[in-house]
């Protein structure tokens, strides 16, 4: 008799033992610390480690690019601007965001590119409506970007790293046409780069100006109901990595499709 209710005892202890001492019936400061600052160091060794591998490509790209041959460099530039001029999606894009490329920073050359869009049809006897230009201009060491309307090349001067941009006023005393101010959406981006794989990765300069800026664009068009713009990057051969070779985070944003000299990679289902 006394064992059988020494075993009902014991029984009805197991039953309340998980609710009494029950994790959910501590205080909030003690529930869980040393995993949640786990998850937390994780997470920083983690961004901490791309940081550095993106260090590393970006130099390996830099002595590259530095060692490019110049003949090698006008060609390839040629080729790519031909590629971008006769694209039907640069024929018809009406509205464009594109860098101004920087010899100095072994960019890209969007010289021919730029002169076409801000070409005047009227001048040219053409019927076309003209089409519409924002650049890039730096607004401090905080990844802050904007992109300003220009008519011409005339509109630009050269910044403290002798690197052309718009002047936020106009001859007329008038603030340029800021792209997250304007009424239309934009077509196509140009962008550069550093280092590109044909999964759409991209490798920038280290300072977040265009990631930021992009990712701003493409709210601006979910809030506005917009159709959201081409994101195409311009790259020399030796810029193409292997897949898998490029570390990106959650703040990386990827482009739609690479003009190569060897012609275009489309990536996203937009750009197919």
């Amino acid at each position: 008799m006394w064992t059988s209710v020494l075993k009902q005892r014991v029984k009805a202890a197991f039953m309340i033992w998980p609710l009494t001492f029950s994790p959910t019936t501590l205080p909030p400061s003690l529930l869980r610390p040393t995993a949640t600052m786990s998850i937390a160091q994780h997470q920083t060794a983690n961004f901490d480690e791309i940081f550095k591998q993106k260090r590393i490509l970006r130099s390996k790209v830099r002595k590259s690019l530095k060692s490019m041959d110049p003949s090698l460099r006008s060609e390839e530039d040629n080729a790519i601007q031909s590629l971008v001029l006769e694209a039907p999606w640069f024929k018809s894009s009406k509205t464009f965001c594109a860098y101004i490329s920087c010899s100095a920073l072994r960019e890209v050359n969007t010289s021919v590119l730029l002169r076409e869009i801000l070409k005047n049809p009227e001048k040219d006897g053409c019927a076309q409506t003209p089409k519409k230009l924002y650049v890039p201009r730096v607004e401090d060491k905080n990844s802050h970007m904007r992109m300003l309307n220009i008519s011409s090349m005339d509109d630009l001067i050269a910044n403290s790293m002798n690197i052309l941009e718009p002047a936020p006023i106009d001859g007329l005393g008038n603030k340029r046409e800021d792209v997250l101010q304007a009424n239309d959406p934009v077509d196509l981006f140009l962008l550069p780069g550093l280092a590109f794989e044909r999964t759409g990765k991209r490798l920038g300069r280290g300072g977040g100006y265009y990631d930021t800026f992009l990712r701003k664009y493409q709210e601006l068009a979910r809030e506005r109901n917009w159709k959201q713009p081409l994101f195409v990057g311009l790259s020399y051969s030796l810029q193409i990595m292997d897949e898998g070779v490029i570390p990106v985070t959650s703040h990386d944003v990827l482009v739609d499709a690479l003009v190569t000299p060897s012609g275009m990679i489309p990536i996203s289902p937009s750009a197919v």
